[in-house]
């Protein structure tokens, strides 16, 4: 089952936010250390400006940022934002000065007093800077949340288009075989019973064995060798068909039910006034992709097909949502023959 992500604010857990606040701190007391030439002076003014400039940032973050840019509200933002960059300036300043240094702006190459417009104008510049940095990584790692969230529903819709679209394959099928069945018991043939215990096989096999979105190749093939049992318990020596496997195909893995609508076609169309229906039915593991090859007997004048059938036009939507356009299918009819030729890509093999 696909998880869906939550959307919330905190989305990045906490440790890494004090791996990156304590990564940053030892970077700026080592850099002002060396330039100071005294690791204690900066490690204490680092300590009261980082404090200070993690609040700041967080206000931004998680109070001014979505009350006022999430719903476009920019003077106001603006606004409220010098106010606290004010409170930012007036806090770290008297800090300094009280508790750290009376030069409250030592790295400047001349003395420079507190609230002079040079100094106002250099921590302003500072704490936009942390907030502008933090602010990033903070979009940024929503941006990448959300994507991954979006890529998520959109594989949960996916999955759930999919199994819509193959348990409609499944009563479309039984719809047809009870049909079958119907007409059998209507004659009394003595093919009924038989026909009724290949049924609950191919059921059993339809409601139980193919819940997972992909199935050995093999159990596939099995069961349509089960499908073309019944059918010719149905039409007898009418039938001739022919199976064929190219390959080593062990450990191929297919979406189940992908095939049996092209070969449930070849019986619609091949039967109508004939007495006679040859079908050749081929897998072939070419390298990296699956060949899937349909031949049958097809009368094209008295097979004007004015509808299409649910199964066909479910198989494509199938192959659409599975493989995109890594897919080949092509259908043509050649000299009194119908022919269906699928190739779909082997990438998710076990």
């Amino acid at each position: 089952m696909i998880e869906t992500l939550k959307n919330t604010n905190n989305r990045i857990p906490l440790k890494y936010h004090f791996i990156f606040w304590i990564s940053y701190f030892t970077f700026d007391v080592i850099r002002w250390g060396s330039y100071y030439e005294d690791y204690w002076y900066s490690f204490k003014s680092n300590l009261v400006t980082f404090t200070l400039s993690m609040i700041l940032v967080y206000v931004n973050i998680y109070f001014l940022f979505p009350k006022f840019i999430l719903k476009k509200k920019y003077v106001s933002y603006l606004i409220n934002f010098i106010i606290a960059l004010c409170i930012f300036y007036v806090i770290r300043t008297e800090l300094i000065y009280y508790l750290i240094n009376e030069n409250v702006w030592p790295e400047s190459s001349t003395p420079q007093k507190a609230y002079s417009f040079n100094h106002i104008i250099i921590v302003f510049l500072i704490g936009i800077y942390d907030v502008a940095l933090v602010t990033t990584i903070k979009l940024t790692a929503d941006w990448i949340f959300e994507k991954k969230r979006t890529e998520q529903l959109q594989k949960a819709q996916l999955h759930s288009e999919l199994n819509f679209l193959k348990t409609q394959i499944q009563p479309h099928f039984f719809f047809n075989t009870l049909n079958n069945l119907y007409a059998l018991a209507i004659e009394k043939s003595d093919k009924t019973p038989e026909v009724i215990l290949k049924l609950s096989e191919i059921m059993q096999y339809v409601l139980y064995e193919v819940k997972e979105p992909k199935i050995e190749l093999l159990r596939e093939i099995n069961y349509i060798h089960s499908y073309l049992e019944l059918e010719k318990l149905r039409f007898g020596t009418a039938i001739h068909s022919e199976l064929t496997i190219s390959g080593n195909i062990d450990d191929v893995v297919v979406p189940p039910l992908l095939f049996l609508p092209f070969i449930e076609n070849c019986f619609k169309h091949g039967t109508k006034n004939s007495d006679y229906i040859e079908l050749v039915i081929t897998f072939e593991k070419r390298g990296q992709e699956l060949l899937f090859y349909v031949e049958n007997t097809f009368d094209t004048l008295s097979n004007v097909v004015t509808k299409h059938g649910i199964g066909i036009e479910n198989v494509k939507r199938r192959l659409h949502l599975l493989y995109a356009n890594q897919f080949k299918l092509k259908t043509a009819i050649v000299e009194n023959k119908y022919v269906v030729e699928l190739i779909i890509p082997l990438i998710n093999e076990n």
